[in-house]
């Protein structure tokens, strides 16, 4: 049990009003030409932190089963273990969209049992839209006519690592871009909102931005894209492996949690933690009333009143 003040909610500058960022407010930063900033997070503290920070989206996602989780992929996330997740970040949120995954499985079946789940992220955690790998048009319509907004995602889809045998940049030749093209016009016409391109060369991703009428986020897609997103364990260097080419680290938060734990630890062996300030008192009546009666009360060389 923790004796800490962990207040739920709130923003940190009470009275400030919050423009909440909304699906159409995304579309309309499109038309604008202003760049849309997303991250992913998986729980209250880093989801508030990213949303304090401006933070337009975030991602509830898969990748979770990986930085989180220390899953070798993707793969194994259940829906159960997206919704905890999901609900932790809503808590959290206050001015973002929130958007879950979809993980594999949730919506590989028929159609029906996809927006099942997907009303489930919406029902049940909060989520303001779900993101889908593939080409999914029919998924979308269905998605779409059911009120649920839908980031649909292309190029290097990690669900898919086992057909595309490994995690390889997508589009290369003429044929494939062609394809990946027409995905994602599909797409956006049965009703996408958002679309992520993810691993696919630059000039490919410049294109399908400049052919939608929905805003783009790349990542691994180059900087001509509408947005960009990062998963936030590659921005803090907390995935304990070599990042990816497109991957820029913002700051070394493992070095300093590795820091602050092992001197914890130290002050603990050198019982230099807790000091007297740092622990709690009787107050004088009380160590008088039992001072009499007892000789078994600690003896502290610098006694403060309570």
């Amino acid at each position: 049990m923790s004796l800490t003040n962990f207040p739920g909610g709130g923003s940190s500058s009470p009275g400030v009003p919050i423009a909440k960022v909304t699906m159409p407010a995304l579309a309309e930063m499109k038309r604008q030409g202003k760049p849309i900033s997303a991250l992913t997070a998986y729980d209250y503290a880093t989801s508030r932190l990213v949303d304090e920070a401006g933070i337009d989206l975030v991602l509830v996602g898969d990748s979770l089963a990986m930085v989180v989780l220390g899953h070798d992929n993707t793969l194994s996330v259940t829906v159960d273990e997206m919704l905890h997740h999901t609900r932790a970040v809503r808590r959290a949120v206050r001015r973002a969209v929130v958007v879950a995954d979809m993980p594999f499985g949730s919506y590989h079946g028929t159609v029906a049992e996809g927006v099942a789940n997907a009303v489930r992220f919406v029902k049940e955690a909060g989520a303001e839209a779900v993101k889908i790998e593939g080409p999914r048009a029919e998924l979308v319509r269905a998605l779409a006519d059911a009120e649920i907004p839908v980031v649909a995602h292309l190029g290097l889809t990690p669900q898919s690592v086992n057909r595309m045998g490994g995690y390889r940049v997508q589009a290369r030749t003429a044929d494939a871009v062609l394809q990946l093209k027409a995905d994602a016009h599909a797409l956006a016409d049965a009703g996408a909102s958002l679309m992520v391109l993810e691993g696919v060369p630059r000039e490919v991703a410049a294109a399908i931005t400049a052919e939608l009428t929905i805003p783009t986020i790349g990542i691994g897609a180059g900087p001509d894209c509408d947005g960009q997103i990062l998963v936030f364990h590659d921005l803090l260097n907390l995935t304990f492996a070599a990042p990816a080419k497109f991957v820029r680290r913002y700051g070394d938060a493992a070095a300093l949690i590795r820091s602050a734990v092992e001197h914890y630890r130290e002050d603990v062996e050198h019982r230099a933690f807790p000091s007297d300030e740092e622990s709690y008192h009787l107050p004088e009546a009380a160590r008088k009333a039992l001072q009499p009666e007892s000789s078994t009360l600690p003896k502290v060389a610098t006694l403060r009143k309570a």
